[in-house]
C-alpha cells in the first residue's frame, strides 16, 4: 500500500478497499479486534465472522515479536498460516510470510531441505494431526476445511496420514534446522498462544555455551547478506 493510497483512503477520495487490504491495514495499524471490525464497517464490508480463520494477528502477539531482535520467532495461526515473521526467523528458513506451512510441506518439497530427513515422518505426522484437531474443532471454519480437501487430492503422503486420523493439539518441540550457511542448529522451540489459542507466537532459541548458540550469534550478524559465493 503506498502513502499516496492511504491518504486518498483517509480523505474518502480512493477506491473502495479490499478485504485483503482492510486486513493489511489492521495489521499494519494494530487495532484490536474492535477496532478492525469497526474499519470494515466504515469501509461497507462485513468484518471477519467470529469462528472463522484468524489472520488478524493480535496486537499482544505482534508487540512481543517487534521487540524480539536476536531470536527467530513468527505467529502463525493454529492451521498453519505464517502471519508475521521477524528479520531472525527471515534469516533462518526464508521469507514465508503469506503462506501456509503445511501446505508448503506436502507441496513443495524443495522447504523440506531445512529438516533432516530422518525427521520428515515425524514433521509430516505432526503437521497432518494437529490440521485434523482444527478441523474437528472448528469444521464450519472454510480456511482449514479448504487446506484438507485441497492437500487429500494433491498429496498421496497427506491423504495417507490423514487416514490414521491422529489427532494432536500443536506444541512447540526442540527442532533441528540444516542451515545453508551457519550449518546445522539444534533449537529450543517455545510458543505462546494467543486468548483464544487460535494463534501462536513460536520462537527458537539456544542454549549459551553451545555450538548452535554460537552459530544463530553468526546468523544474526549475517542477518539476510547473501553469502553465495560469485561464480
Amino acid at each position: 500500500m503506498s502513502t499516496d493510497y492511504y491518504t486518498r483512503l483517509e480523505q474518502r477520495r480512493g477506491s473502495h478497499p479490499s478485504r485483503q487490504m482492510l486486513t493489511a491495514l489492521a495489521r499494519a495499524l494494530r487495532l484490536t479486534d474492535v477496532e478492525r471490525d469497526h474499519l470494515f464497517h466504515l469501509a461497507g464490508q462485513e468484518p471477519p465472522r467470529p469462528g472463522g480463520s484468524l489472520d488478524h494477528i493480535r496486537p499482544g502477539l505482534l508487540l512481543i515479536l517487534d521487540r524480539l531482535h536476536d531470536l527467530p520467532a513468527a505467529v502463525l495461526s493454529d492451521w498453519g498460516e505464517v502471519l508475521a515473521q521477524n528479520t531472525m526467523s527471515v534469516a533462518l528458513s526464508g521469507d514465508y510470510t503469506g503462506t501456509n506451512v503445511i501446505h508448503r510441506w506436502f507441496t513443495a518439497p524443495d522447504t523440506r531441505s531445512l529438516t533432516p530427513p530422518e525427521d520428515h515422518h515425524a514433521q509430516g505426522s505432526a503437521f497432518v494431526a494437529s490440521l485434523r484437531a482444527v478441523t474437528a474443532a472448528r469444521p464450519d471454519d472454510p480456511g482449514p476445511a479448504a487446506l484438507v480437501a485441497q492437500l487429500r487430492t494433491t498429496s498421496r503422503e497427506f491423504e495417507k496420514l490423514w487416514q490414521s486420523h491422529n489427532v494432536v493439539a500443536h506444541r512447540p518441540s526442540p527442532k533441528r534446522i540444516l542451515h545453508p550457511v551457519v550449518g546445522a542448529l539444534d533449537l529450543d522451540c517455545e510458543g505462546l498462544l494467543s486468548d483464544d489459542h487460535g494463534q501462536r507466537l513460536v520462537v527458537h532459541s539456544a542454549r549459551p555455551g553451545t555450538q548452535t548458540y554460537e552459530r544463530l550469534e553468526l546468523l544474526r550478524v549475517i542477518g539476510l547478506q547473501d553469502l553465495t559465493p560469485s561464480p
